[in-house]
């Protein structure tokens, strides 16, 4: 069976690349499911959204991302993220603080943009982490 290169890469780095058999990702438009000979896509990734990369034989790569774009073509897959951390980078208690301050704002001053967006953040990295929130 055909498998899709892909690579994940943010400003800072680049997350991850290599072979895979499904990439499932959260757009504005909804969740995208990417597997070999899909048709060429450009999509907008939500901020604070959970990449899913599926491999035949190992685990699944799973990749708190913030913000960018996927694009798919001749089963490549390029994920263009603003900010991206791998689920086992996350440092579990330093996210769980930050989103108890994010909240914290939230409650004090609902139209804190900041505080949400800090919020979704490290949802998404808890998710990542597989921890559940």
């Amino acid at each position: 069976m055909a498998k899709l290169q892909v690579g994940v890469v943010s400003p800072e780095r680049e997350i991850w690349s290599g072979a895979a058999d499904m990439v499932i990702a959260k757009t504005v438009d909804g969740e995208i499911g990417i597997m070999p000979n899909h048709a060429p896509v450009l999509g907008v990734l939500v901020e604070g959204g959970v990449l899913r990369v599926k491999r035949d034989s190992e685990s699944d790569l799973v990749a708190a991302v913030h913000g960018g774009f996927i694009s798919v073509a001749d089963n490549e897959v390029s994920i263009l993220a603003e900010a991206a951390e791998l689920g086992s980078e996350v440092d579990v208690a330093r996210a769980k603080d930050a989103l108890e301050r994010a909240q914290a704002s939230i409650e004090a001053n609902q139209d804190d943009a900041d505080a949400q967006i800090e919020a979704k953040r490290n949802r998404a990295r808890l998710r990542a982490a597989g921890e559940d929130v």
